[in-house]
C-alpha cells in the first residue's frame, strides 16, 4: 500500500500533463462550406446538388495524413429566412460528409444577419466553438474560406486565416486577406500552408 501511494500521484500527475500538452500542441483546420468546400448553391436544400470544389477531397487528403482534425463553420442563413429547413439542412450536411468527410466538428449559423447573433460571421462564436469541440487552443486554428467574413471570423477569434479567392471573392477582401492573413491559390496550397502556420 504505502509503493501504490507513493507512486499514483507522480503518475497521475505525469498523465495530467501530458494530456495538457497534447491539447496544447493539437491543432486544427476549419473550412468554410460555400464556394470553398463544396460550389455555392444558394440556400441549398437537395443533397443530390452537393457538387466538391476542384482539388477539395486533395486538400482535405493532405490535411487527414498529417493527422489534423477538420472542422466546418458556416452560415446557413436560409434556415431564417424560411427557404431551408434545419432537416433539409442535416441532410445537405450528411452528404458533405459521404462525399469529402469525415468532419469532427460542423457548426452552423441559422440566424439571418438582422438578428445580431453572435454566430454568423463574420463574428467568432462558430470558430470558438468548433476549437473548443475538438479540445484545441483556437491560435493553433486555421480557418480557411473564401470571403472577407471567413478571415474576419478567424481573426476576431484568435485563429489564423487563409483566404481562397473564387470569382465572387471582393477584391476588397482579397486586399484584407494580404495585409492580415494569407492568400492561396488553391485549396492543396492553403492545406499546405495551414500545416505550416500551426
Amino acid at each position: 500500500m504505502a509503493v501504490t501511494s507513493a507512486v499514483i500521484p507522480p503518475t497521475a500527475c505525469a498523465h495530467r500533463l501530458l494530456g495538457e500538452w497534447r491539447v496544447r500542441r493539437g491543432r486544427a483546420v476549419l473550412f468554410d462550406r460555400d464556394d470553398t468546400l463544396i460550389e455555392d448553391v444558394p440556400y441549398l436544400s437537395d443533397p443530390e446538388k452537393v457538387r466538391p470544389m476542384p482539388k477539395a477531397a486533395e486538400a482535405l487528403s493532405l490535411l487527414r495524413e498529417a493527422g489534423v482534425p477538420l472542422g466546418v463553420v458556416s452560415n446557413q442563413s436560409g434556415i431564417a429566412r424560411g427557404h431551408i429547413t434545419p432537416d433539409q439542412l442535416r441532410a445537405v450536411t450528411r452528404r458533405v460528409d459521404e462525399l469529402l468527410g469525415p468532419f469532427q466538428t460542423w457548426q452552423s449559423c441559422p440566424h439571418g444577419p438582422d438578428e445580431n447573433c453572435p454566430c454568423r460571421k463574420p463574428r467568432p462564436a462558430m470558430v470558438l466553438r468548433a476549437a473548443e469541440e475538438l479540445g484545441v487552443d483556437v491560435r493553433r486554428c486555421v480557418v480557411i474560406g473564401d470571403i472577407g467574413s471567413d478571415v474576419e471570423a478567424a481573426l476576431t477569434a484568435g485563429a489564423r486565416a487563409i483566404l481562397v479567392p473564387t470569382a465572387r471573392t471582393l477584391p476588397h477582401e482579397i486586399e484584407m486577406a494580404r495585409r492580415y492573413a494569407t492568400v492561396a491559390p488553391d485549396l492543396p496550397a492553403a492545406a499546405r500552408v495551414a500545416l505550416e502556420l500551426t
